[in-house]
């Protein structure tokens, strides 16, 4: 049996092991990925630092890479929609009986050689776009996407808000440009993610650490307020802010993950104001991807920028590093096997 190399997390000692692995075989309605680009999340982060645990994972290890692009090595029985050689982009989850899981979190991932997927949860990868920025399209610009488009259902010319101007938020600020938003207002203690947010097209870069915020973001609205705050940092404090400064019926859009309690202070408020808190996980892969394909297949979107740098396989542990410690700010490392 032919063997490749994965990057594994054990689960209960947390512990990323570069290891070889049998190489899998597609079974009835799947298809054999040889992967080209795998991209490094916080998200991952959070799996080895025990933040995020995965819910649906059989066993306790599993190889992680929920960003993934690559080419149809073999095809398993019954697969007639996909061709070997096909550049493709892989879904970042499937559904299972009405469940959603979560590639590289509940079943092995990119992070690796080769990788399976359901005949199902692949997109084609037109040629014009490198592997390296169609693997961050799955999540790191089609979740920001979806919140935006779908969850927060962003309008033209309403005013947004970005708070965590990271892998996630850098998007979200060039795809609310996109759509029509203004101002657009990004919202990070980190000067070089302020200065990140206004070549990615933000109107306003504002320090989150800021005590005249609220007046700020009064005076750019002409104190309408912020319609739609989007929160990418997954952190507490910056959802009370952005509630702070959410014009009625605005709506709070809840990106970044954290298993803190959110607080609205003035619940009598909230209500008068009739604002919305609304959750948001990962986006409608199979209308998302197309749609995104397209925008940047005919040069609407760019995303070559956000690469930052690529990496073998065997340094996905530095690559981890790198993110956690956020050594040169990177927007996505990619690991390349």
């Amino acid at each position: 049996m032919e063997q490749m190399l994965a990057a594994r997390l054990h689960v209960p000692s947390r512990t990323l092991r570069l290891e070889e692995v049998a190489r899998p075989q597609p079974g009835p309605g799947q298809v054999l990925v040889k992967v080209e680009a795998a991209g490094v999340c916080l998200s991952d982060v959070h799996l080895i630092d025990g933040t995020l645990t995965p819910l649906l994972l059989k066993g306790d290890t599993v190889t992680l890479g929920h960003e993934v692009s690559g080419v149809i090595a073999e095809v398993g029985e019954g697969v007639t929609a996909w061709q070997i050689g096909t550049r493709v982009v892989l879904h970042a989850g499937e559904v299972r009986e009405g469940v959603t899981y979560t590639r590289g979190v509940d079943y092995d991932g990119g992070w690796a050689e080769y990788t399976l997927s359901s005949a199902d949860a692949l997109t084609v990868l037109p040629d014009a776009i490198p592997f390296e920025q169609g693997s961050i399209i799955p999540d790191a610009v089609s979740t920001p996407w979806g919140a935006i488009t779908t969850t927060g259902a962003v309008r033209p010319a309403e005013a947004v808000g970005v708070w965590g101007v990271g892998g996630l938020g850098v998007h979200a600020v060039q795809l609310l440009r996109a759509v029509g938003a203004c101002p657009v207002i990004a919202v990070d203690p980190n000067p070089v993610a302020r200065e990140r947010a206004l070549a990615a097209g933000a109107d306003f870069a504002l320090d989150s650490a800021d005590p005249d915020l609220r007046a700020t973001v009064a005076t750019i609205t002409g104190g309408a307020g912020i319609a739609a705050a989007f929160d990418f940092a997954g952190v507490p404090a910056v959802r009370e802010q952005a509630l702070r400064v959410l014009a009625p019926k605005g709506r709070l859009v809840l990106v970044g993950l954290t298993d803190k309690p959110l607080t609205v202070s003035d619940g009598t408020r909230f209500s008068y104001l009739q604002q919305q808190i609304l959750g948001h996980y990962g986006s409608d892969m199979p209308v998302a991807l197309p749609q995104l394909l397209r925008l940047i297949q005919n040069g609407r979107l760019d995303f070559s920028g956000s690469i930052s740098d690529v990496l073998p396989l065997a340094e996905a542990a530095q690559a981890v590093e790198r993110l956690e410690k956020k050594e040169g700010n990177p927007i996505r490392l990619i690991l390349r096997p």
